[in-house]
């Protein structure tokens, strides 16, 4: 039994860490600079896909409604410790480190709640609602924060090399409705996610048997 639950918390962790970096990436400022709005889709979804994996898999580890919001403060805090060490290096402290995942995952645990626990359910209607609405609430979180091109040369990196200097924002396609693209690609694939969730409960009680 020890060694089952070790492994679970031991998934948990590294979904949490995993998140946590993509989030750091989200906040380069400069790569945002760069890439604008398509950075905005990319790591939107990104962030989507890894809190729905950790949330669902943690939710139907516990089988107790809160444990996804509970998952997503885990992420937070992580990100908040690593955004200092961050801030301690130079780095600007005030972008995207506000909980843009919670209102995302009580999303989930209300799925979860309000269909008596059904593991089915929770994956079709709670990872429609977390990746439609992720997108969403980061574009909110970006409303609040300071403009990535001010900071980007407002914090100038001086180890950057020539070819990482900062260049005009390349929008292309993704520019018309980020939020939108975000949000129908991030609905579609964390179902499939949410998914993998549930199964990698299944695969590890396998696993330690």
């Amino acid at each position: 039994v020890w060694l089952r639950r070790c492994t679970h918390y031991l998934f948990i962790v590294v979904v949490a860490v995993n998140s946590t970096l993509l989030t750091i990436n989200a906040g380069d400022y400069i790569f945002y600079t760069d890439w604008a709005w398509t950075s905005y889709v990319v790591f939107s979804i990104s962030q989507t896909l890894m809190l729905v994996v950790g949330a669902t898999y943690y939710l139907t580890f516990t089988g107790v409604p809160g444990t996804a919001t509970y998952y997503a403060l885990i992420m937070t805090v992580y990100t908040w410790i690593a955004k200092g060490a961050w801030f301690a290096l130079g780095y600007p402290y005030d972008f995207i480190v506000t909980p843009v995942w919670l209102p995302s995952a009580m999303l989930i645990d209300l799925a979860y709640w309000a269909t008596k626990k059904n593991k089915h359910s929770l994956i079709l209607f709670g990872g429609v609602m977390c990746g439609m609405s992720l997108p969403l609430f980061n574009m909110v979180n970006l409303i609040t924060v300071a403009d990535p091109l001010e900071t980007a040369f407002k914090y100038p990196r001086p180890t950057l090399p020539p070819y990482m200097t900062p260049i005009e924002p390349q929008v292309g396609k993704f520019y018309n409705s980020p939020v939108a693209l975000g949000a129908g690609a991030g609905a579609v694939l964390s179902v499939t996610f949410a998914a993998l969730g549930c199964k990698l409960n299944t695969w590890t009680y396998r696993w330690m048997a």
